[in-house]
This record gives C-alpha cells, sequence and structure tokens, in this order.
C-alpha cells in the first residue's frame, strides 16, 4: 500500500482499512505460531501499513482541528 493510496481516501475509510489491517495481522501471528505461515514478509508489510494509516489518520485529525 502506497502512501498516495492512503491519502486519497476519507477517515472512516482509513478506519476500515485499519481494521481490515490488525484482523490480517492477527491472524499471520497465529500462522507464524502454528508453523503455517508461508510469506514470513507479509507480517512486516502489515505491521508498516497500520503505521502508514494511524499516522495519515493522525494528521487528518491535526489539520481538520487546526
Amino acid at each position: 500500500m502506497k502512501t498516495s493510496d492512503v491519502r486519497n481516501k476519507s477517515a472512516d475509510q482509513l478506519k476500515d482499512e485499519l481494521v481490515k489491517l490488525k484482523k490480517e495481522q492477527f491472524n499471520l501471528r497465529f500462522q507464524a505460531a502454528t508453523g503455517q505461515l508461508e510469506k514470513t514478509a507479509r507480517a512486516k508489510e502489515v505491521r508498516r501499513d497500520i503505521a502508514r494509516v494511524k499516522t495519515i489518520l493522525r494528521e487528518q485529525a491535526l489539520a481538520g482541528k487546526a
């Protein structure tokens, strides 16, 4: 997921995306624990995507209040 894609979404869309990413992260952790995880790099990608979405949400919140 690119930053430009994230910036074009509304706050509601970002919150939905955040929920989806957290569910995926949860599932990836279970797969890693049971030894079923094939794409180990995906866990790192999801973690960074979560941070990216949270950062953009925070920027939007601060811009709205300013």
